[in-house]
């Protein structure tokens, strides 16, 4: 982007920064942010600087970390988007009856993006909260939204991710992928068997707007020892399609 006039090279190392930080790293050196984002310490040590200045960021010694503060740069886009406004009582009532963690996300970049969650208890080893992001192509959220992009939507998806392997159960052939869309378009739903992390097990249908397209999916999380995909297709699906039609209501 170094050559559109227009762009502000300041204000993208400043998201940088701040998406540095993770549930993992929630404190971080200037050096190690320089390390992780590829911006030169000079640079990091001024976003940090005026991160401070703003409220954004704290320090002590040379270990810095967000504040509650930027709990708002996300507030906006969640208070004014009536899915994730009105989603949680409809989670709240699917993780009830099925005693599983359930989430909606929409597809943000290469990436889902949860915006709103209610969870039983913690089956991964990175916690899930709104605002989390995990790649598309090996989550069942992921898989239900690319699913049904256009073929040009797809082919610009691929153009741009790196398909990595999280567990030797990973599909990262994006043909064997395209046959995997191609299944979850003609039954409606996709189960995914330990791609994305071992002992994982989780099954998604999509979210449709008014017009009948797919902006959103829905999904429900569980330890794969303790249930069946079997057991997921005979019990889950039809109580995840029914919260999904009702999200569907929501959506203008």
């Amino acid at each position: 982007m170094t050559g559109d006039p227009n762009f502000m090279s300041s204000l993208a190392r400043g998201i940088a920064v701040i998406r540095a930080f993770s549930d993992q790293q929630r404190t971080l050196t200037i050096s190690q942010i320089s390390h992780k984002t590829g911006i030169p310490r000079a640079a990091v040590r001024r976003c940090l600087y005026s991160l401070k200045q703003l409220g954004y960021a704290d320090s002590e010694a040379h270990n810095f970390r967000l504040t509650p503060k930027v709990l708002t740069l996300g507030y906006s886009y969640l208070s004014s988007t009536p899915l994730a406004v009105s989603a949680q009582p409809c989670l709240n009532n699917i993780s009830r009856i099925l005693h599983e963690s359930c989430s909606l996300a929409v597809m943000d970049s290469n990436e889902v993006l949860y915006v709103s969650r209610s969870a039983q208890s913690r089956i991964m080893s990175v916690a899930l909260n709104v605002g989390s992001r995990l790649p598309a192509y090996c989550t069942s959220l992921g898989r239900v939204i690319l699913a049904h992009m256009s073929e040009e939507a797809l082919a610009q998806y691929f153009n741009t991710v790196t398909l990595r392997a999280y567990t030797d159960k990973t599909v990262v052939s994006q043909a064997k992928l395209m046959e995997i869309f191609a299944t979850i378009r003609q039954n409606g739903y996709v189960i995914i068997e330990e791609e994305l992390e071992i002992g994982l097990r989780s099954m998604a249908v999509p979210v449709r707007g008014a017009s009948g397209k797919v902006t959103a999916a829905l999904n429900v999380s569980a330890q794969a020892t303790r249930i069946s995909s079997k057991r997921m297709r005979e019990d889950f699906l039809a109580i995840l399609q029914g919260g999904a039609q009702e999200l569907s209501a929501m959506l203008p």
